[in-house]
């Protein structure tokens, strides 16, 4: 191959070419073109106009919906599990660890939590919540209790019925006067504020670290769901609400982490 001027039809360059020389440049071009071809594909924005080809945005919120469906999916268990705890507050449902220890073996003799609830380290938990308390701790030298370590008796008056857990009775009865206001016993939130064949209105608070104070009897409530409460304010008014009522009082329950305490350790409702 001659390269000439057409003016003067001087030669300006020659090349020789061959079948061979033909072949290999066709195959280095093809090779060359391939690969920019690949890399301007594969590392570049235009692989995502390819059909079926998922684009890195469509990818980057597959993975974050991952996350999140986790996420949902333990949030979920995690409200299964607290339901079914207010559930069992509800029903008064007791769930043992050991399963050959039952409330059929109490000894009707010394109903006390020593016996019923020895095993049960939660236990130690609630007892530390109130060890700021001035009845539990007179002799504390700092003089300032933060408000949320107190638990405050929701109402005074004598006990018609105290805590019996050999008779299922995982309450005690406060004897008070129509219309007497009720209290949160600490800071918290409403989490069942509802009207009940049995038990009449019914409210429950929820005190953190899986405590739960159980009001019922009501004649009237004064907090919905979902509200947050102090400790010390009117949640409710007593009344002679359900069937299973035997006169104007206050059917009080303390629990933790679904099992009952008996609230005449924590709290003295004579008010003397």
């Amino acid at each position: 191959m001659v390269i000439i001027n057409e003016e003067t039809f001087e030669e300006r360059m020659q090349f020789r070419v061959s079948k061979l020389s033909l072949l290999l440049l066709s195959t280095f071009s093809l090779i060359f073109l391939a690969a920019m071809f690949f890399i301007s594909i594969a590392y570049s924005p235009l692989k995502e106009f390819i059909p079926g080809y998922d684009s890195s945005e469509l990818r980057k919120k597959a993975v974050q919906n991952l996350f999140i469906t986790d996420s949902l999916i333990t949030l979920y268990n995690q409200n299964i599990q607290y339901l079914n705890a207010v559930k069992a507050v509800l029903n008064e449902e007791v769930r043992f660890q050991d399963p050959e220890f039952s409330s059929d073996g109490l000894s009707t003799e010394d109903p006390e939590p020593p016996t019923f609830f020895s095993s049960i380290p939660e236990d130690s938990l609630l007892r530390a919540f109130v060890s700021q308390q001035d009845k539990y701790n007179p002799d504390s030298t700092n003089g300032e209790i933060p408000i949320e370590t107190l638990l405050l008796p929701p109402a005074f008056g004598p006990i018609s019925q105290e805590y019996l857990p050999q008779e299922e009775h995982y309450a005690v009865d406060i004897v008070l006067e129509e219309n007497t206001p009720i209290k949160a016993i600490s800071d918290g939130r409403v989490i069942f504020a509802e009207w009940t064949a049995e038990t009449g209105y019914v409210i429950i608070l929820d005190h953190n670290k899986g405590i739960l104070s159980v009001y019922k009897h009501n004649a009237a409530l004064s907090k919905s769901q979902g509200d947050i409460v102090q400790g010390g304010e009117v949640i409710a008014l007593a009344g002679n609400t359900g069937e299973y009522t035997t006169g104007f009082h206050l059917h009080f329950e303390l629990w933790i982490e679904g099992y009952p305490m008996n609230p005449m350790n924590f709290f003295n409702f004579s008010g003397e």
